[in-house]
């Protein structure tokens, strides 16, 4: 259990606040790019960190990312014409550019330079590999992390993002957490893993150098109670989940915390995912997700059909939600999932972080042994708000010369003494045979 004020602390990320002065010094998705292609002009609404903004790409195909009200008197930008490489107010004809500066106020009189003294806020974006990243902090943006999502060609690499009613730090926890993949993501039945493309916890995991694969599903149900391991990196924190097996054999799951607010987990032999959580406001969160693949390119239309037939356009909410019970069926309970609430993962996640209230009361918590990422990362959140504060911000992870690269993200089967050699060997494999540069 914690102090109310400890949990507002580390929950709450408006302006102003300590948690939200970390999440402003590193990269935060703003909006999927295919979302500028899903209306009819290249204009979106973006509600990023408690802020209100709006996002469009101009005639030269740039974008820009500015307030959503204009300072003149408050107008919706959303609604503003697109032309001469920037937003024009249609109150008044208020033009802005890319960088937020008023450059033309054609109702004012002739000669008038009013409009040099006139800025509103925007923030420096950069597109890649299907997802506008936007920086929301004070002085130069850092570069990018040279992360394996960032670093893919496009072609393997396929972007996504769902809504979630709740705070961002309790749907991230969700993902430093190894031990609940047995039970909220229990399958009573198996598959057969070549038909599990694009689905996680569907596929099977290799048993050694062999070709034999054991279900996934099946390896998280007969194994409950994992070894887990938490290891500081240069991005975060790795995690490491050891499920020993009787035969002298362990199945290893590596997954990462990348600090502040996102993960990096296998989905499968050949695919990673790398998910943000990134408030929208203190209430409300989105994931962006970027599967990235070693293997094959991505097929982005199986992918894209299969998640946008669950979500709502254009903010992309789940159909299946608090207001019907996430489709929770009590015979499905009985006899395939050990929700009752269908196949897909995301919606375990999105009952099991939104059931604990809009901001979790963690005043009535009570952490396990398997709570140990959780733990370490709360302390990591509190350390770098606490350096901010004293002025160092160079203490914050990732701030150094050096981008980090990776992380590696891997299931493996071995025998147990060597369980330290199966990941790292796993990975060396996948990205040898990678057709792309995936080195460390």
């Amino acid at each position: 259990m914690i102090s109310q004020e400890l949990n507002d602390r580390i929950t709450r990320i408006g302006p102003g606040t300590a948690a939200g002065a970390v999440m402003r010094r590193y990269w935060q998705p703003a909006a999927l790019t295919a979302e500028l292609d899903l209306g009819p002009r290249p204009v979106v609404p973006v509600r990023l960190l408690g802020e209100d903004l709006v996002l469009f790409r101009d005639e030269e195909g740039k974008l820009g990312l500015i307030d959503r009200h204009c300072p003149h008197r408050g107008a919706d930008m959303c609604f503003g014409r697109l032309e001469d490489n920037g937003l024009r107010c249609p109150f008044h004809g208020w033009h802005f550019n890319r960088d937020g500066q008023c450059v033309e106020q054609p109702g004012e009189p002739e000669g008038s330079r009013m409009h040099e003294r006139i800025t509103t806020a925007s923030y420096p974006v950069v597109e890649k590999n299907g997802i506008v990243f936007a920086y929301m902090g004070p002085g130069t943006p850092p570069a990018l992390p040279e992360f394996d999502c960032l670093t893919a060609p496009d072609s393997h690499v396929f972007a996504f993002k769902g809504l979630w009613e709740c705070n961002w730090l309790q749907a991230m926890e969700v993902g430093i957490d190894p031990a609940h993949a047995s039970f909220l993501h229990r399958f009573l039945q198996d598959e057969d893993p070549a038909d599990s493309y694009g689905k996680q916890f569907r596929d099977g995991v290799k048993a050694g150098a062999g070709n034999t694969e054991i279900p996934m599903t099946k390896l998280l149900r007969d194994y409950p109670r994992p070894e887990i391991r938490v290891e500081e990196t240069d991005y975060g924190l790795r995690l490491i989940a050891l499920r020993h097996m009787e035969d002298g054999r362990s199945h290893v799951r590596v997954t990462n915390q990348i600090f502040p607010g996102a993960i990096c987990i296998p989905m499968s032999n050949e695919m990673t995912i790398t998910q943000w959580h990134v408030p929208v406001d203190d209430e409300n969160c989105y994931w962006y997700a970027m599967f990235t693949s070693f293997g094959k390119p991505v097929d982005k239309q199986v992918m894209w059909d299969q998640r946008i037939k669950e979500h709502r356009l254009p903010d992309f909410a789940p159909l299946k939600n608090r207001a019907n019970n996430y489709g929770f069926d009590p015979d499905e309970q009985k006899t395939l999932t050990y929700t009752g609430m269908g196949l897909d993962i995301n919606v375990h996640d999105q009952w099991a972080v939104e059931s604990l209230g809009r901001i979790q009361d963690r005043t009535q918590e009570h952490l396990g042994k398997t709570d140990v990422g959780i733990i370490r990362y709360r302390r990591m959140l509190r350390a770098a708000m606490d350096a901010l504060e004293q002025g160092e911000e160079g203490a914050l992870p990732m701030r150094g010369d050096t981008a980090p690269r990776g992380p590696v993200s891997i299931d493996a089967i071995g025998q147990t003494d060597a369980w330290a050699d199966l990941w790292t060997e796993a990975d060396a494999r996948r990205r040898a045979a990678a057709p792309w540069p995936a080195t460390l």
